[in-house]
């Protein structure tokens, strides 16, 4: 089959590869029919490549067709169209009995002391092949795979993987009541869902960006928006909208990619340099993260407000405002979103015939899969107004 793979820093291929088989009694094949590009897969494109072994097949946002079954699946048959969740969660475990399907103790990944396996994402986050591909191996596939109906076009579904479920969760962790206001940092696929989520809520939102593009876009749904780079400081700014106090609630939908830290850039690009075992060790332990997102959320939230974190961070001693943060009362709640959590919650508005997140038309970019070399490099440059890519194996 085809797959995009990884072959080093900011070298992406679309190569033949072996097609999945079924290994446990369990698992599923699927036949992908729509697989996206995400901006955490950005994060393997340089920052992570320490964990990367040429060759990974990448990808963490599919769905398709059930094109085979394990003996021992009994909810699932040939023919049945799936999304397949990002982390890889048994359902039965006790971290899966409290909804933190992110932290599944089936498939946690104790070498690195880290959560639940996901697609495509680093030895990090168990090696397991990606989703960017014409075939799919898929585990637990009686609880795993999301089923949707035939009828509606991929568009409306395949962000159940990851996008629809990590946005819902930011909203749902920066608890933001009827007169709230909340400021999300950053317009890419996850702050645009999570704004949109949002402001069908009923929120006053505001969305913070450099991009004129992706600000457009929000600015069409309705939310306010601030060109980060046309104001003085995003704090003040935020302040001067909101009474003086601050957004109640940030979501911070940006991560490590944030512009604005010079030094974590150029570490991160002289540890991409050493042989892989010294670079996951430095990684592991003296790493340090682009902090501009996290650091003008904590600026801009009101005190007593709410930091809700998305955005992913790899960084072991990033260094954090804890003087600001006690002062200011700040609460922080993040990680991985826990897909099975909220999918079921999620479902009703995606099968709503008026499609009220715009989820048909959320997609910037449809590609195939023999592009996506070139995708992910004017992703990561934000070229050509490209704020969702989905292709097409």
């Amino acid at each position: 089959m085809r797959a995009v793979t990884w072959q080093g820093p900011r070298d992406i291929r679309v190569e033949d590869v072996p097609d999945p088989t079924i290994i446990e009694p369990t698992d599923a094949i699927i036949r992908v029919t729509t697989t996206g590009l995400c901006g955490s897969d950005l994060h393997l494109y340089e920052p992570l490549a320490p964990f990367m072994t040429p060759g990974d097949i990448v990808g963490h946002e599919p769905m398709g067709i059930v094109e085979e079954v394990g003996s021992a699946v009994t909810d699932l048959a040939p023919g049945g169209r799936v999304v397949v969740p990002f982390n890889i969660s048994c359902g039965e475990c006790w971290m899966c009995g409290q909804g933190l399907h992110s932290q599944c103790e089936t498939t946690q990944n104790r070498d690195y002391g880290t959560g639940a396996s996901l697609l495509g994402y680093s030895k990090l986050y168990g090696a397991e092949p990606g989703g960017q591909a014409e075939y799919l191996r898929v585990q637990f596939a009686d609880f795993l795979p999301i089923k949707v109906p035939e009828g509606p076009s991929d568009d409306r579904f395949v962000y159940l993987s990851d996008v629809l479920p990590t946005a819902y969760q930011a909203v749902r962790y920066a608890d933001v009541s009827d007169d709230d206001v909340l400021l999300v940092m950053g317009a890419g696929p996850i702050g645009d869902m999570a704004a949109r989520i949002a402001l069908h809520e009923g929120r006053r939102v505001i969305v913070a960006d450099r991009v004129p593009e992706r600000l457009e876009r929000m600015r069409a749904r309705g939310a306010e928006t601030v060109d980060i780079d046309a104001v003085d400081d995003l704090g003040n700014e935020v302040r001067d909208r909101t009474s003086g106090r601050g957004a109640d609630a940030v979501i911070d939908a940006v991560g490590m990619e944030a512009h604005g830290n010079p030094v974590a850039e150029k570490v991160i690009k002289a540890v991409g340099l050493l042989p892989d075992a010294a670079a996951e060790k430095l990684m592991l332990n003296v790493g340090i993260d682009r902090l501009a997102a996290l650091t003008g959320s904590i600026d801009a939230v009101r005190r007593g407000g709410t930091v809700s974190v998305v955005g992913v961070y790899g960084g072991a001693t990033s260094p954090l405002p804890l003087m600001q943060m006690f002062d200011k009362q700040v609460q922080i709640r993040m990680g991985q979103a826990n897909v099975r959590r909220w999918s079921e919650e999620i479902l009703p508005l995606v099968l709503d015939d008026t499609d009220p997140l715009g989820t048909e038309d959320f997609a910037t970019h449809r590609l195939p899969l023999e592009e996506a070399p070139n995708a992910y490099a004017k992703f990561r440059a934000k070229e050509d107004g490209m704020v969702k890519v989905v292709f097409t194996p």
